[in-house]
Parts: structure tokens; C-alpha cells; sequence
């Protein structure tokens, strides 16, 4: 019988518990983060060391464990695989988030249908569609979604009850913000019900042995919605992003105990589902024209995959007082550094120019190698002269002007002369272990000033 409940306040960002509610934080200092959650004291049920007394499973050698104890069960997704590190493993808890529309409803689905026709025994709880609605989606797929049992379900205990009825050996949760539990009062959905059920799912996948899919709603801030506990509970987060008006759609690795972090897959949205795209760096360039001035290319590293995306740029007459800059998919302020260098060093009329760059197909530019592929672009537009078409562009740009070299520079190059390049713009020290790609030309830069007058040239 349960126990009595009382109230806690939880911070939603770094899952500490306070007695009372308070406008910030004690532990991490951030502010409106504790919220209410109702806890029960149950001495029974919780799946804990008071349910299974002193009868737990005695310690294991590691010598003792085969090493393909527990192989991986491949989805034939190849980017979703790879993401994971290789296909999904036996007794872990996946996290899906993503933006409402994105695409992890039917992602999921696809895995259960590929899953399930290769003998792996599936089950699709969801939380938020009747079995006739998610039917509804599966029509329009190309995998063959008959044999996927489907049960539409809130009540945790239930969904696990079933899993063991038809021996599933992956369960897809859809979503977790939709689930709860008996034992715990509160709504579904709120930090006590999330962090509980998933501590739950992850308790059962570990001692049960199936794999785990939960899908997870995103916060305006574009933070999986519910405790920041709850990230650090599952074994891998991967996040689902893109725009819905583009239709590429790219899977990143944020946490994987199993595989390589930021790794990640890129799918293309087709009327008959999620496709994986095999050649990413080609499907990113593919409507690029040359002649147009403003364009360059650079090589992302995106976990251990080299990715070459197209950097744009335009300037133009600034049409009020003040100048426009305005960026997407790299951050203003990393912008404005580069205009003040690009006008200091390399004495580009910028002033007086409206600035706008954008790179292509929705990715983001998180690190300073793509700093040589910006002013590129840059120095073309403002000089209206195109770059050349087979030119690639890579090096961090320091304050002074100098352009250094970056990590993993042959493995970016190497997919540059794979895909057609024939010149790299790189910093004077930049080092390859193999030297430089068949077919491939470097151009070493000490300066920006190099970079400008060559362009020119």
C-alpha cells in the first residue's frame, strides 16, 4: 500500500531537489528552474534494492564476459546505425528529440518495421496516437509495417506488462513526456513522472535485456522538455534537426556510452519516409552553381565524418544608418569578429555594407575552421567576382589576421579531392600525415592579406 506523498521543488536544469520553491536555483544558480513535483513513498514496487532485498546478482570479472555477449541488432537505417555506433545494443535506453513535425514518430516507426521483419520482436507504445492513427502514418512508408504490434498506452506498468507478454526485444516509447506511472502522483508530463518512468524504463532494459527507443518533446530553448536528469539517466541522446521547409533532415549524437559523440546521420523527408542520404557532403553541394559570387567551401568535422558544406555571403549598399548582419547557421558574434579582422587586416570596405551569410542546408557552424570559407565568401561578394568552382577553403582566423591550421585536416582534404576539388586554401602550417590528396593543390596562407590578393589575382 503506498505510503504517504509529499511536495519537492526539482530544477529542471540540473536536478537538484530543494524543500521549498525559490526563484533560483542553490546548486547551479539558474533562474525559474525548480518546479513541483509530488514524490510517494512507496517501501514496495519501486524496483529498487528494497524490492529485490538481498538476492541482486553477484559481481562479474569482465575477463569472464565474451566480448560479442551482446551484438548489436542492425535497423538497415545506415545513418541511424551509424549514429549509434553501429546498430542499437541489446538492454539500452535511447533518447529522440526533436522539434514538433521533425520527423522521430516516423523514424521510429521505420526502425520498429525494418526491426521487427528481421526477426527482432518489437513493440510501439504510443502515448499520443490510437493504433488506427499511427496505421494512418505507416500507409505512406516503404517498409512494411503489418507485422509491428501496436499499443496505445499511457500507464507505464502496462507498457512494460506487455513487452513481456509478447517478448519484445526492442520497445519504442512515443514519448515519454506522455507516460507515467501509478506510483507517483502528478500529471504525465511534469519533472517528478519523466525522470521516474524513465528511471523505470531504464531499470527494466537493464535487467530484462531489450533495447529502449523513447521519444522526448523539446522546450522553446530546444532542450529535451523535463529534468536535465533525464539525459543523464539514458545511455545515448541523439537529436533530430532541421527545418521543415528544407528537406534534409540530420540525426546527432549528443551522449552515447555505446559509440562516438557528435556523430552524425542525415536523412532526406520523402513522401514514403525518412531516406538515409549515403554521400552527405554531395547531397549539400548538390544545387550549388558556380559563376555566383559570394560562394565558398568548407569542410566541417562532424564526430569523425568530414562534411563539405557551402558557405554564402552577400553585401550589400546598406539601405538605413545603421548596417544590417545578419547570420544563419553561424554565430553572430563570431560573425562580427570576422568583419572587424576582414576590414582591419584586410582593409574590405565593410562599414557602410549590409552583411548576410547563410550556410546551406541547415547546418551549423560550431567550429573556427570554417572561419577561411566565410571571409572567402565575403571578399567575393563585396568584390562581386566569383571564386573558383573547384576551390576549397580551410583555417581558423586569428585577431592579427593569421590563419592557422585545424584538426583533422587530411581526412577533411581527402574528402574534398574525393568529391572533385582540385585547390585548399589552408594556413601555412597546416600538417598532413599522408601529405596532401592525390589530385589536390594546397594553397598555404600565412595572412588574410595573402588570401585577398590572391583572390584578386
Amino acid at each position: 500500500m503506498p505510503g504517504k506523498s509529499h511536495s519537492a521543488y526539482r530544477c529542471t536544469e540540473c536536478g537538484a531537489s530543494q524543500p521549498k520553491w525559490a526563484g533560483r536555483c542553490d546548486a547551479c544558480g539558474e533562474w525559474n528552474t525548480l518546479v513541483e513535483e509530488v514524490v510517494a513513498r512507496t517501501a514496495k514496487g519501486r524496483g529498487g534494492a528494497g524490492a529485490r532485498g538481498h538476492g541482486g546478482p553477484a559481481p562479474v570479472r569482465l575477463g569472464d564476459i565474451a566480448a560479442d555477449a551482446a551484438p548489436r541488432w542492425k535497423t538497415g537505417l545506415a545513418e541511424f546505425d551509424y549514429v549509434l555506433g553501429g546498430g542499437i545494443v541489446p538492454g539500452s535506453v535511447v533518447l529522440v528529440g526533436g522539434e514538433p513535425g521533425i520527423g522521430k514518430s516516423t523514424l521510429l516507426l521505420q526502425v520498429a518495421a525494418r526491426l521487427e521483419a528481421a526477426g527482432v520482436p518489437t513493440l510501439y507504445a504510443s502515448g499520443e496516437e490510437s493504433p488506427e492513427q499511427v496505421r494512418l502514418r505507416a500507409e505512406r512508408l516503404e517498409e512494411d509495417t503489418d507485422g509491428v504490434p501496436v499499443l496505445a498506452e499511457t500507464v507505464l506498468e502496462r507498457i512494460i506488462e506487455q513487452a513481456g507478454v509478447i517478448g519484445a526485444r526492442v520497445v519504442v516509447v512515443d514519448s515519454i513526456q506522455t507516460a507515467y506511472t501509478d506510483a507517483l502522483e502528478g500529471a504525465p508530463g511534469n519533472v517528478g513522472q519523466v525522470r521516474e518512468c524513465a528511471a523505470r524504463l531504464m531499470r527494466f532494459a537493464k535487467e530484462a535485456g531489450p533495447a529502449v527507443l523513447l521519444v522526448g518533446h523539446v522546450t522553446k530553448g530546444g532542450g529535451i522538455a523535463g529534468p536535465k536528469t533525464l539525459e543523464h539517466i539514458v545511455d545515448t541522446v541523439l537529436y533530430f534537426e532541421g527545418e521543415n521547409t528544407l528537406d534534409h533532415r540530420i540525426l546527432r549524437a549528443t551522449k552515447n556510452r555505446f559509440g562516438g559523440v557528435d556523430e552524425i546521420g542525415v536523412f532526406a523527408m520523402t513522401a514514403a519516409g525518412l531516406v538515409p542520404v549515403a554521400n552527405p557532403s554531395e547531397a549539400f553541394l548538390a544545387a550549388r552553381h558556380a559563376g555566383i559570387s559570394g560562394s565558398a567551401v568548407t569542410a566541417l568535422m562532424e564526430g569523425t565524418r568530414p562534411l563539405l558544406v557551402e558557405i554564402q555571403a552577400l553585401a550589400s549598399k546598406a539601405g538605413f544608418g545603421t548596417p544590417q548582419r545578419v547570420s544563419a547557421g553561424l554565430d553572430h558574434r563570431r560573425l562580427s569578429v570576422l568583419l572587424a579582422v576582414l576590414e582591419r587586416r584586410a582593409r574590405l570596405p565593410l562599414a557602410e555594407l549590409d552583411v548576410f551569410v547563410n550556410v546551406v542546408g541547415g547546418m551549423k557552424l560550431t567550429e573556427p575552421s570554417s572561419d577561411l570559407a566565410v571571409a572567402a565568401a565575403l571578399i567575393s561578394s563585396v568584390r562581386d567576382r566569383a571564386l573558383p568552382p573547384e576551390a576549397l577553403f580551410l583555417g581558423e582566423i586569428g585577431l592579427g589576421g593569421e590563419i592557422r591550421a585545424v584538426s583533422a585536416a587530411d581526412r577533411r582534404l581527402a574528402e574534398a579531392a574525393r568529391l572533385g576539388f582540385r585547390r585548399a586554401f589552408v594556413g601555412s602550417r597546416t600538417s598532413l600525415r599522408g601529405g596532401a590528396a592525390p589530385g589536390l593543390e594546397l594553397v598555404r596562407l600565412e595572412h588574410l592579406e595573402e588570401l585577398a590578393h590572391r583572390l584578386a589575382a
